[in-house]
């Protein structure tokens, strides 16, 4: 499945004309790097690292991304509070959530926020590609 997610994300980037740009926001080193690791499978995505909510913020008001990946529980910004404001300044901007420790409340909260959509952690390559191909393919088709 994962060799067919990143043909698609391929050819989806062929017919945007350039690369996605995905920003992965993670306060756990490892984390940002296992999904870096992730999009970089293809070319066709290029990825910038955020270790707060903060920092995210900051980022996108910055560049234009294409998508976001956001951890939930992190210090300085939480990713609930980073969610809401990414919406406020970008509202087209999507946001995948991902979480290891969230409680239904959180959850919750994400939905109202505005997420595009929400996995657990331990995510595994082939949930992570398909969610970002699923993700990046109503991108190209809006455009």
């Amino acid at each position: 499945m994962t060799t067919a997610n990143i043909s698609k994300i391929e050819m989806m980037s062929q017919r945007l004309g350039r690369a996605f740009k995905v920003l992965i926001v993670d306060d756990e080193p490892r984390v940002r790097d296992i999904f870096r690791e992730f999009c970089e499978l293809t070319d066709s995505v290029k990825v910038d690292l955020a270790e707060n909510g903060r920092d995210a913020v900051d980022k996108i008001k910055q560049i234009d991304y294409d998508l976001v990946t956001m951890d939930l529980i992190m210090p300085e910004m939480a990713g609930i509070e980073a969610v809401a404001r990414i919406r406020k300044a970008k509202p087209y901007l999507p946001v995948i959530v991902i979480t290891g420790n969230a409680t239904d409340r959180l959850v919750n909260q994400v939905g109202v926020e505005g997420a595009s959509s929400l996995m657990y952690k331990p995510v595994m390559l082939d949930n992570f590609m398909e969610e970002l191909s699923s993700v990046l393919e109503k991108i190209v088709n809006t455009r």
